[in-house]
């Protein structure tokens, strides 16, 4: 059996809540999860790494079990999401690690690397986009509310805050879906009706638009440094296309880049699959 614990940080007076497993002096694995979930969705790959990494999966600020301030008291923007997790690897000693990055995670663990590229030892790729091919068309809504942040467009994008839209996230393109868990889900639907959360949301899909804005940097973040990276993608994803995963090869020619037969939320169907390309190219 695993052992996984489960700890809070203080970050500067910022409360994070993270799992931990692994011995320490292994090399390190940091997990960082995207929308609508938090650390838990690793629940499934955490144990069929732990054997080889130390790993850490924090939960971002706004999500799960971290704190969730007011929105007058934390500016929830991408830039600060990524400071709290650059201070939150020096208060836990995470010096230098390869970093999983999924949706959310993508910008937060690029943002890291371009702030401190000499902590990055290697980048897994899940449905983690830098590149404007990789959007599909299931972002024009957000678009709009970019364009033009009136009310009506923003109370548009509710709607991707549902229940309804949590679990379809889960289960479009998945071949099968009785094989997904409900827990994952209802877990994330949970922690999305806490009070303030949908416009706390709201905030950060106004500001993915700067994520995208530093999709350039972040390519040339490649270039200049080449980091080892491995690019793990459900080919069914509806918001992340399969040509974002192979655009890494522009700037990273010897990036790798594999397929699975699964939507957004891999891990929840491929676990296996993902740990094991994890395991052979980190190796």
């Amino acid at each position: 059996m695993t052992a996984i614990a489960y700890r809070r940080a203080d970050v500067d007076g910022f409360n994070v809540f993270y799992r931990e497993a692994g011995r320490v002096g292994a090399p390190k694995l940091l997990l960082l999860h995207g929308f609508p979930s938090a650390g838990h969705m690793f629940r499934d790959l955490i144990p069929k790494l732990a054997d080889r990494f130390h790993l850490v999966a924090p939960d971002l600020p706004g999500f799960g079990q971290s704190e969730l301030p007011d929105r007058g008291q934390f500016a929830y923007t991408f830039e600060n999401i990524a400071n709290v997790m650059a201070r939150f690897t020096e208060r836990i000693g995470f010096d230098r690690f390869a970093v999983y990055v999924f949706d959310y995670g993508a910008p937060t663990g690029f943002r890291l690397a371009l702030a401190h590229p000499e902590r990055i030892t290697a980048i897994i790729s899940q449905n983690g986009n830098a590149y404007e091919e990789g959007l599909s068309d299931g972002w024009n809504p957000i678009r709009a509310y970019w364009a033009d942040p009136s009310p009506a467009n923003r109370d548009a994008l509710r709607a991707l805050l549902s229940r309804e839209t949590t679990i379809w996230q889960y289960t479009h393109g998945v071949p099968d879906a009785s094989a997904v868990s409900p827990d994952g889900y209802s877990l994330d639907d949970y922690y999305m009706n806490r009070p303030g959360a949908h416009e706390i949301q709201l905030d950060l899909f106004r500001d993915y638009r700067s994520n995208v804005a530093l999709y350039p940097e972040f390519q040339a973040y490649f270039r200049t440094h080449r980091p080892p990276f491995l690019a793990v993608w459900g080919k069914n994803d509806p918001f992340f296309l399969p040509a974002g995963a192979e655009a890494f090869k522009r700037d990273l020619p010897q990036a790798v880049v594999r397929f699975l037969d699964t939507g957004h939320f891999a891990l929840e169907t491929h676990a296996e699959e993902i740990a094991m390309a994890i395991t052979e190219f980190l190796d």
